[in-house]
């Protein structure tokens, strides 16, 4: 069994989805009342719902209406399962790792119903060895728990381990779990955002980082 993983990020790492989250976050907070800038919301995208709603909320806020709040946003971003986009060299990068006899885990907070949308959109399942799903954690990322799930899962320490994301979301939960971080200007943040918050690379997306494997962190980190 190898002893290296390479952990996953699913919405703007893998999948076109994180303007679509904004979308469903925006409906829904428009529905309960709350005026919210597109800009926060996308910024707060990686974080679980409860983190993001504190976030763009705050703590004050009524939090009696936060279940409303996320079925409401569950049910408009559903109507978009049928037709999730992949970004570009999504399935070959993962299939071009697992070639490599690189793990792969997926790391998400999605919940078991979307997370099931995401991965038939993918279409890769014989890439994929093992899912960390936010329904078997109890604290989010930026916290390190989800990444630290997984490489149990994996059996593998931290330094056998590359995480790649698109969120500052995803770089601090593995900077905190000592783990190195590639950034994807996929989810549309900035390079500088993601290498302040711990990226040790930045690519363009997934077909970028693929056509770059063998300079990566992957590569270094096979050969360490």
């Amino acid at each position: 069994m190898t002893d290296r993983v390479a952990l996953f990020d699913m919405d703007g790492t893998l999948t076109d989805t994180n303007a679509l989250h904004v979308v469903a976050w925006w409906e829904a907070f428009r529905q309960a009342g709350h005026t919210v800038p597109t800009a926060a919301i996308h910024r707060a995208i990686g974080l679980g719902a409860t983190d993001l709603l504190e976030r763009l909320l705050g703590p004050d806020r009524d939090t009696d209406r936060d279940e409303a709040l996320k079925s409401a946003h569950t049910v408009l971003y559903g109507t978009w399962f049928g037709r999730i986009p992949v970004l570009p060299g999504a399935r070959d990068l993962l299939r071009e790792l697992a070639d490599r006899d690189w793990r792969i885990v997926v790391v998400t907070s999605a919940g078991d119903t979307e997370l099931n949308a995401l991965l038939r959109a993918l279409d890769a399942d014989d890439a994929i060895t093992d899912i960390a799903g936010g329904a078997h954690v109890t604290r989010g990322k930026p916290h390190p728990e989800q990444v630290e799930r997984a490489l149990r899962m994996a059996s593998v320490p931290a330094g056998h381990a590359v995480f790649v994301g698109d969120s500052v979301w995803d770089m601090r939960a593995a900077a905190r779990a000592e783990v190195t971080a590639i950034g994807l200007l996929s989810g549309g943040l900035p390079e500088a955002d993601l290498v302040e918050a711990g990226a040790a690379e930045v690519y363009r997306d997934p077909a970028e980082l693929l056509d770059s494997l063998d300079d990566s962190a992957f590569a270094r980190a096979a050969s360490g």
